[in-house]
């Protein structure tokens, strides 16, 4: 009993901190540049970008996205 309430604990607590502006998008890795910086590509959408920190993009860069996602 205690397991069941324990994996609802979790799955509500996922549902509440998951970020859905993120959800479709798939961080690829795809090389380092020139500068150091990595190279990433969303797999769901095609968009491109390069970080300085090597960790993938916290927010969505589909040309569709609404502002501020």
């Amino acid at each position: 009993m205690i397991i069941v309430v324990g994996l609802i604990l979790a799955f509500i607590l996922i549902l509440i901190f998951s970020n859905r502006a993120m959800r479709h998008c798939r961080w690829r890795a795809q090389g380092m540049g020139d500068d150091g910086k990595r190279d990433f590509r969303c797999m769901a959408c095609g968009a491109r970008t390069t970080t300085s920190d090597g960790n993938p993009p916290r927010v969505c860069l589909r040309p569709d996205a609404p502002p501020g996602h």
